[in-house]
């Protein structure tokens, strides 16, 4: 499998996957796409029952022609073997598919461990010291830190908006320390994303600092976050059983409702729908930050400075993975390509979480809320199809949103109890690449 930059309109430089995971962004600022979809259906995962499993069949293909083929089982194995409940919510018409079973209590720690665990083996004895540069909105910079941590080879440097995560995410970032370095900036993910995009676009120094991504403008990222999708519509497929009688088949693909920020994860769903498996509308559901939800209402994509929200891990003014998926559509019309995204404001969020409870016997964190709020939405609308909405984070993370709103504390998982023990150090960086590349001069290791 070749891949290019989605910047590449005539697909003139093709790069192998080692490469595109390698480096992260491509040469010319766009993200790296494969040149093709593999088609596949429910047989073919005949006998695939566990994550890991469904994820090696499902990525077979991406890796045609990768040094990492022969190793891809094993590295299923070693980042997805996660729990992945899916938890029915309205009895036999929608569930919830809960990613926050990792060690940071978030969805990111499935695709951060792949590429953590696909970097590893890239990497030689010669090679020098790789940094990875994150930015994150509180929940991408714990996973990554966690997946890289007292990983030989690596150091990871964690840009965070200054006082737009919660304070228990705040704490995370800083908590891990050894190869791994917080900075709190004085802006918006948006800055912090911006600063990254520039490091990584400068050749010269992403060659100095052997730099590479690991936010959702990696490939890497993506790829992992594909197969929790196709194990969701595989396992609804086979337990809700068929209609006429034949093994797998599903009475009607569920609609996908997903909490969307930077719009990795959601693509991620789109994808796997297109490569043939049974999955029907999807719903990105984002708070008030507007971007997408007037672009698909029928305005033109324009990005803007980020709003800040109670559901921060989604306040991207400008989602870098709408290039990735404005280039999967480019020869049809995105708009009609069954995806539709809902605004959810703050004082909608806080209604939802303080009926959680209720409603559903569930706490939401604030981002999972937002998802709810769209399925009732649609509800009263009179969508009565069987859906599938995606709970992104531990609500334990957010506990200055959630305890008030519901009235008591909330269960702290124990890894994360763990990382809040600890003592955590943070440093102030300003919003430039300059100022980073001065603190990637000086060193740390």
């Amino acid at each position: 499998m070749r891949y290019f930059s989605t910047r590449d309109t005539r697909q003139e430089w093709p790069v192998t996957l080692d490469a595109a995971l390698s480096a992260g962004l491509a040469a010319d600022g766009g993200l790296y796409v494969p040149e093709r979809l593999p088609q596949l259906g429910i047989a073919d995962f005949q006998g695939c029952l566990s994550l890991p499993e469904v994820a090696e069949r499902l990525l077979t293909p991406f890796f045609a022609g990768s040094s990492l083929a022969p190793k891809l089982g094993e590295i299923c194995r070693e980042a997805l073997d996660l729990p992945v409940p899916m938890v029915e919510i309205e009895a036999g018409r929608s569930w919830l598919l809960e990613l926050f079973h990792g060690p940071t209590a978030a969805f990111k720690d499935f695709a951060a461990r792949f590429l953590a665990a696909c970097l590893a083996r890239l990497r030689t004895r010669d090679d020098p010291l790789r940094t990875v540069l994150v930015a994150t909105s509180g929940d991408t910079g714990g996973a990554v830190a966690a997946a890289f941590h007292r990983r030989p080879g690596f150091q990871v440097v964690i840009l965070y908006p200054d006082g737009r995560v919660s304070a228990r995410q705040a704490h995370q970032l800083g908590a891990f320390g050894d190869n791994v370095h917080a900075f709190k900036v004085d802006g918006s993910f948006d800055d912090c994303q911006r600063v990254i995009k520039q490091l990584l676009g400068d050749r010269q120094l992403a060659s100095r600092y052997a730099l590479t991504s690991a936010n959702s403008i990696s490939l890497g990222r993506l790829l992992p976050q594909m197969a929790y999708y196709a194990y969701a519509a595989l396992k609804l497929g086979r337990d809700r059983g068929p209609g006429t009688g034949n093994p797998g088949e599903q009475r009607v693909a569920p609609t996908l409702i997903i909490p969307t920020g930077n719009l990795g994860n959601a693509l991620a769903a789109v994808l796997v729908r297109e490569m043939g498996l049974p999955l029907g509308e999807v719903h990105f559901a984002t708070n008030a930050n507007p971007t997408l939800s007037e672009f698909f209402g029928g305005g033109d994509y324009r990005g803007r400075p980020s709003i800040a929200t109670l559901a921060n891990a989604m306040d991207v003014g400008d989602p870098s993975n709408f290039e990735r998926l404005a280039w999967f559509f480019r020869n049809q019309d995105l708009r009609a390509s069954g995806i539709h995204a809902h605004r959810v404001d703050d004082a909608r969020i806080r209604a939802r979480i303080a009926e959680g409870e209720r409603d559903y016997g569930q706490i939401w964190c604030p981002h999972t809320a937002c998802a709810v709020e769209i399925m009732a939405t649609l509800r009263q609308q009179g969508d009565k199809s069987p859906m599938l909405l995606v709970a992104t984070a531990h609500p334990a993370k957010f506990d200055d949103v959630v305890e008030p709103l519901i009235g008591h504390a909330v269960d702290v998982p124990p890894a994360l109890a763990a990382l809040l023990a600890r003592p955590a150090e943070v440093e102030t960086l300003p919003a430039t690449a300059e100022a980073l590349t001065e603190r990637l001069q000086q060193g740390w290791i």
